[in-house]
C-alpha cells in the first residue's frame, strides 16, 4: 500500500493535483484527482480498496469508528519532497468517501505574479502597507485563495505576522503560526484573542466561517491591525453580505473595509497554463455598495470576465 500511495501521490505532483479522492462501495474504489479545479478519474487497481485503511492508519483516525467523519493529518517523503497531507473520511452503510488533500508545502508564485494585470499586483502590495484595516479574498475551492494570501505576506518584511490556520497549509519562517484545535477549546476566535497579545503588525485568518471569527476579525482590525482572511462566497460583493449574515456590525464592517476580493483559475487556451482572474472592489467600490447596494454587484463581475475570455478564446471552456 505504501507503494500504491506514493505511486498516487507523485503523480498528483506531476500534474499539480490539489486533492486525491477515493470512493468506496463494497470493495470496489474510484480515484479523482481535482486537478485546475476538475475531478478527473485514476485507473485503479483491485488492491485500492485497501488504500482507506492504510490511509485512515497514517492519518491516526480510528479505524473502528464507522459513525464520526473524520479528518487526521500526516507527512509523507515523495521523490525527496516532504509532503503535508490531510485525510478526511465518512463512512455510511453501503458506501466510505476519503478525501487526501496535499497541503502546500512550497508556494513558487509571487506577489508580482499573482495576476496578469500588473496595476492588480500593485494595488495588493500597496495594501500590505496599510496599518490596520480588513482585507478579504473568496472565491470557491481551488480557485488559489490560499496562494493569494501566502504569496502576499512572503512579500512583506520587518513586520510581525501572526496567523491562525485549520490546518496549517504552508509553514514559513517569518511567519508565527497557530493551528485551531476545536477538541482542545480553542477555535479562531480564542485563537485571535491569544494573537492580540502579542503587538501583531498583521494578522491572517485561514477562513473565517463562524459568527465568533467573523466579529473578531473586525474587532481585530478596529484596534489597530492589518488583518487578511478567506472566506467562500460566490462574488466579492457577497463577502460583505456574508458578513452581515454572521451578525457583523454593519458600521464598524465598513468603516475597517479596505478590499474585497473574488477570485477564479482557469487554463489558458492556447498554452494550457493557468490563469487567475480577480474581481476586486477596493474603498471607493465598497463605498458604492454601501449606498446603491445590489445595484453596484456586477460591475467587476468574475463570470463576465469569464464569459467573456471563452468567447474571445482566451479560456478554455471546460476549465472554469
Amino acid at each position: 500500500m505504501e507503494e500504491r500511495l506514493v505511486a498516487l501521490l507523485r503523480l498528483a505532483l506531476k500534474y499539480n493535483a490539489t486533492d486525491i479522492h477515493f470512493m468506496m462501495r463494497y470493495q470496489e474504489v474510484n480515484i479523482e484527482m481535482r486537478i485546475d479545479g476538475l475531478c478527473r478519474k485514476v485507473k485503479g487497481r483491485f488492491e485500492d480498496y485497501k488504500l482507506i485503511r492504510y490511509l485512515q492508519y497514517l492519518a491516526n483516525l480510528d479505524v473502528g469508528n464507522i459513525l464520526t467523519p473524520q479528518t487526521g493529518q500526516f507527512e509523507m517523503e515523495v521523490d525527496g519532497n516532504l509532503l503535508s497531507l490531510r485525510f478526511a473520511v465518512i463512512n455510511k452503510i453501503n458506501y466510505t468517501n476519503g478525501v487526501l488533500r496535499i497541503l502546500n508545502s512550497k508556494i513558487r508564485v509571487n506577489a508580482d505574479s499573482l495576476s496578469s494585470l500588473k496595476r492588480q499586483n500593485q494595488y495588493f502590495k500597496a495594501l500590505l502597507s496599510r496599518p490596520c484595516g480588513l482585507i478579504l479574498f473568496s472565491g470557491p475551492t481551488g480557485s488559489g485563495k490560499t496562494t493569494t494570501l501566502y504569496s502576499l505576506l512572503k512579500s512583506v518584511s520587518n513586520k510581525k505576522i501572526y496567523s491562525i490556520e485549520d490546518p496549517i497549509e504552508v509553514y514559513h519562517d517569518n511567519l508565527i503560526q497557530l493551528s485551531v484545535n476545536e477538541a482542545m477549546g480553542f477555535g479562531y476566535a480564542e485563537g485571535i484573542k491569544q494573537i492580540l497579545r502579542h503587538d501583531p503588525d498583521i494578522i491572517m485568518i485561514g477562513e473565517i466561517r463562524d459568527e465568533k471569527a467573523a466579529k473578531m476579525a473586525v474587532v481585530a482590525a478596529n484596534t489597530g491591525h492589518l488583518v487578511l482572511s478567506t472566506i467562500h462566497t460566490s462574488k466579492a460583493s457577497g463577502c460583505i453580505s456574508r458578513l452581515s449574515e454572521l451578525g457583523v456590525n454593519e458600521d464598524h464592517l465598513y468603516e475597517n473595509l479596505l478590499c474585497v476580493s473574488n477570485q477564479r483559475m482557469l487554463i489558458n487556451a492556447k498554452d494550457h497554463s493557468k490563469v487567475v482572474l480577480y474581481e476586486i472592489m477596493d474603498v471607493q467600490e465598497i463605498e458604492y455598495y454601501r449606498l446603491h447596494g445590489k445595484n453596484s454587484e456586477d460591475f467587476y463581475s468574475v463570470e463576465k470576465q469569464i464569459r467573456k475570455g471563452i468567447e474571445d478564446g482566451i479560456f478554455a471552456k471546460d476549465a472554469c
